[in-house]
Parts: C-alpha cells; sequence; structure tokens
C-alpha cells in the first residue's frame, strides 16, 4: 500500500468533517434565528399589557 492508496479515504473523511460543520453551523444559526424570532414575538405581546396598565 502506498501513498497514493491511503489519500482517497482520507479526502473522504475530511470532506465528511466538513459537511458535518457545515450542517452542524446551519442548524445553530437557524435555532438562533427561531429563538431571537420567539423573543421578540414574545416582547411584542408583553408590550400592550404594559402600556394598558400605565
Amino acid at each position: 500500500m502506498g501513498p497514493a492508496e491511503e489519500a482517497g479515504p482520507k479526502i473522504a473523511r475530511l470532506l465528511y468533517f466538513v459537511g458535518a460543520g457545515f450542517v452542524c453551523t446551519a442548524a445553530i444559526n437557524k435555532w438562533r434565528e427561531l429563538e431571537q424570532k420567539a423573543l421578540l414575538k414574545q416582547q411584542k405581546l408583553e408590550k400592550p399589557v404594559e402600556n394598558a396598565v400605565e
């Protein structure tokens, strides 16, 4: 077995690793976006209640 024969699996593992990192990063960003939207929606719902009490 020469170095050329072992390069294929190493490259495949590297690509899998990079792909998994990309997928995880995208999922984390989507989660943050959903959390931010939920927080903004909650703040909008609480504002009219605060104004009505005053």
